[in-house]
């Protein structure tokens, strides 16, 4: 009990009003990192489900547009940073909570240093420095010194890290623009060098491969637009916190779909379906081998998106399971150490040097295993964002359980789209155990305990949070005497 009483209640608190709508859509956008993301998912999707990796694009946007939408209500309720834990606890009470709140800040644990190598690496090969990408001793070294500056421009403070991020989604997107337009530009002038196709409205049917390679691409697809949500973890910080944060969210997976649609229609069309199917393995080199098809001499250009993306987003990636943190322990989820405000910056300094340093263990420790266990543990990725969006879509229904019924709007945008958002991640996290319970569908190829490596990392950090709940709940009952709650009745009026 005397860690709770002990800087239980830090002086001051995040800096309100340090950025606006546009720094936080960036942050949302960026999280996700478009090219990087882009690049690590063409290969494999194209490889499952042909020339209809624009409609998997589109396909995929749905769920997400859905959960956005729980993500906007709950937050004008509720602008706390630990987003998906704090609400699902007013809704369905702090055990739920909990592991929402554990999931969302393990999943920066997981891919922060996944995130960072690739910056490095794809940084490297674009100024020739070829020979230093390929030694392992000197890429983790540059990763670990990345992760290191890129966590203290978070605690500098929220203006900084979204000054950065505005210079960087810029160079991203423009690289980006610059690909699809040379690539497009070449199919139509004959002038592609591999096996281009004509590109067709056809492309965008999501179920013209069938629905079991449906269902496939989407378990790839819904990978592309995780991270926007970030732009919410920052609503303590944002302008017109009850909106704006919410907005930003919903706005990034409408620009993301924008971009992801119309760059995999310039791949398949560039490459043809047969190049991607048979270099689907090269995970994110795939733009690589593209950049100097497409580009020549210029191939710089896609190599430097790859990298400025994967840069962007191990800062804000950072972002989430930092403010969750922060958010759990003042709640007293978790020691209160965790909830210590840094009284220059007014940022999490602690949670955010506790996610970095495990994170930095995470990437070194798994290394040691195998490059391809970095991978597997990149694919236990998609079982904690499945689970804790769904869980999010489920909080909206029961927060506003009590105003579904005012009006159309209400059960539309509150209630059913956020729970068809929620069964579709739901039936996703359940494809894709099934689907990782195969050890030869993981990136080892090996088996772990007779199952694939990625379902082995998830149920482990599924065990090891429920052990660390139950001992926090040993050492503390503060948080578990929460009880819930449902959404007021006057802000449910302001939305007919």
């Amino acid at each position: 009990m005397n860690d709770d009483i002990a800087g239980a209640d830090p002086p001051g608190g995040l800096k309100a009003n340090a950025i606006g709508f546009t720094d936080a859509l960036v942050i949302g956008l960026n999280s996700t990192s478009p090219a990087y993301s882009l690049a690590a998912a063409i290969g494999p999707v194209v490889a499952v489900v042909g020339i209809h990796a624009p409609g998997i694009m589109l396909a995929s946007f749905v769920p997400m547009l859905l959960i956005a939408s729980a993500f906007f209500y709950l937050n004008k309720a509720d602008q706390d940073c630990g987003t998906t834990f704090s609400w699902v606890t007013k809704a369905m009470g702090p055990w739920a909570g909990w592991l929402g709140g554990w999931a969302v800040a393990m999943t920066g644990v997981l891919v922060v240093g996944s995130l960072a190598d690739v910056a490095v690496t794809f940084g490297l090969l674009t100024v020739g420095l070829d020979s230093w990408a390929e030694s392992e001793l000197v890429r983790q070294a540059l990763t670990v010194l990345l992760i290191l500056v890129m966590t203290a421009v978070c605690i500098i403070g929220t203006e900084a890290s979204a000054k950065v991020q505005n210079v960087l989604i810029l160079a991203q997107v423009a690289c980006l623009i610059v690909f699809a337009a040379v690539a497009l530009h070449r199919v139509y002038t004959n002038t592609a060098s591999l096996e281009p196709l004509t590109p067709a409205l056809s492309w965008l049917n999501p179920f013209g491969s069938g629905s079991a390679a449906l269902t496939g691409g989407l378990l790839l697809g819904v990978f592309l637009y995780w991270g926007w949500e970030s732009a919410v973890n920052l609503t303590e910080e944002v302008k017109d916190s009850a909106t704006a944060p919410g907005k930003a969210g919903i706005w990034s997976t409408v620009v993301l779909l924008a971009t992801y649609v119309s760059v995999a229609f310039a791949v398949v069309a560039y490459a043809g379906t047969t190049y991607l199917t048979d270099n689907a393995d090269e995970e994110e080199s795939i733009f690589a081998l593209l950049a100097s098809e497409v580009l020549g001499g210029w191939d710089w250009i896609l190599l430097l998106a790859v990298s400025t993306s994967a840069l962007a987003s191990t800062q804000t990636t950072i972002i989430p399971a930092s403010r969750t943190i922060l958010s759990m322990a003042r709640r007293h989820a978790l020691p209160s150490h965790f909830s210590r405000i840094h009284p220059r910056f007014r940022t999490p300094h602690t949670s955010t040097w506790w996610v970095a340093a495990v994170a930095i263990a995470w990437y070194l420790v798994v290394n040691q295993i195998s490059s391809n266990a970095l991978f597997d543990s990149l694919t236990a990725l998609s079982l904690l964002i499945a689970f804790y969006y769904a869980l999010t879509g489920v909080a909206c229904a029961v927060y506003y359980r009590h105003h579904l019924t005012s009006s159309v709007r209400n059960f539309l945008l509150i209630g059913v789209g956020p729970l068809v958002g929620a069964g579709l991640l739901a039936w996703l996290l359940a494809e894709s155990v099934i689907d990782m319970s195969d050890p030869a569908n993981s990136y080892s190829d090996t088996s772990w305990f007779g199952l694939g490596p990625p379902l082995v990392i998830g149920i482990g950090i599924a065990v090891t949070g429920v052990a660390a709940m139950l001992i926090r709940r040993l050492c503390s009952s503060a948080y578990w005497s929460e009880r819930t709650s449902a959404a007021p009745p006057q802000p449910a009026r302001r939305e007919q």
